[in-house]
């Protein structure tokens, strides 16, 4: 494996469950819907982080080129969609980056810093996810998240890499906090399936909204 693939890997500390590639594999609509969400959402963040800390060069111009790249990712996603036939529509949104956030603090600069933390947990997990997706669809979506994992553990080291820069101490304590939290929510049982769900519970629909 890549090295910088394997570096994702190994900053996780759990890999996702087998049954939520299953659920996948049965569910692909909701999955590339909920890609393509995430896609747009991941973008807003960064932009977001743009107008709020203009006092930062070295973010401004990490977080520009990320959220070009996951604006061109979207649209990848839903080119797919329009491909295949399937309406883009909006879907209730998963527990977890919600979930993460709470672990978000409300100061300065504690909540830059938690902030570009999660940002490296989410692309850091949809990196995982993605290689393992390319042993379980179908051959042409098995080769687009191939790429796309590259680029996603090239985001979460951004992430990481700010997150590192702009903070007065030590990240690992927080970090840590913040990965346990995340693998009882990519682990346990969920309501719904979504990109970035657990496995969904075995007596719920799988499309279920």
């Amino acid at each position: 494996m890549d090295a910088d693939l394997q570096a994702v890997i190994d900053f996780l500390p759990c890999r996702t469950p087998a049954l939520w590639f299953e659920q996948a594999k049965a569910n692909l609509p909701t999955l590339l819907i909920d890609h393509a969400h995430c896609e747009k959402k991941a973008a807003g963040t960064a932009l977001s982080l743009l107008f709020r800390y203009v006092d930062h060069p070295h973010l401004l111009q990490s977080l520009s080129r990320l959220a070009r790249e996951e604006l061109r990712h979207f649209e990848q996603v839903h080119k797919l969609l329009q491909d295949r036939g399937i309406v883009y529509q909006h879907l209730s949104s998963s527990r977890y980056l919600s979930a993460l956030r709470e672990k978000v603090s409300t100061v300065e600069p504690e909540r830059l810093v938690d902030t570009l933390l999660t940002g490296a947990i989410v692309e850091a997990r949809s990196c995982e996810r993605f290689i393992g997706l390319t042993d379980v669809l179908p051959a042409e979506l098995g080769d687009f998240y191939r790429v796309l994992a590259t680029s996603e553990a090239r985001h979460f080291t951004d992430y990481l890499n700010l997150a590192e820069r702009y903070a007065e101490k030590s990240v690992q304590p927080k970090l840590e906090e913040m990965l346990g939290l995340e693998s009882g929510l990519v682990c346990e049982e969920d309501t719904v399936f979504r990109f970035h769900s657990g496995p969904l519970a075995e007596n719920i629909p799988t499309g279920a909204r």
